[in-house]
């Protein structure tokens, strides 16, 4: 069964300036762990979301949405300078193709 904190999304990396790695969670920004292993740091971020979502039960807070679960539709909206809109909207009139897809193979 899985629980509930290993829903989140963890990454690790390392911090030239602590010569330690650094457990990551996106859906906390405000948490991190400091360890001398990667395996380490990922436990001890893991643990403490744990104990995050704990308190935050306790206190009948809402905890976030882990970004794993959440459906997406594949479209958001964007503000571009009217100069870029312009030459993207050159670009793909140029190249025989919608805006869309333009930028959409920008992105990939």
């Amino acid at each position: 069964m899985t629980k509930s904190y290993d829903r989140y999304t963890y990454r690790l990396t390392w911090s030239e300036e602590d010569q330690m790695h650094i457990g990551l969670c996106a859906e906390f920004p405000s948490l991190s762990w400091l360890d001398t292993s990667p395996e380490k740091a990922l436990s001890g971020i893991r643990e403490l979301v744990k104990g995050c979502l704990k308190d935050m039960k306790k206190n009948k807070e809402q905890a976030p949405e882990p970004i794993a679960i959440k459906k997406y539709s594949g479209k958001f909206m964007v503000r571009i300078a009217p100069e870029a809109h312009r030459m993207l909207t050159i670009q793909a009139a140029e190249s025989g193709i919608s805006l869309n897809r333009l930028i959409s193979s920008k992105l990939n």
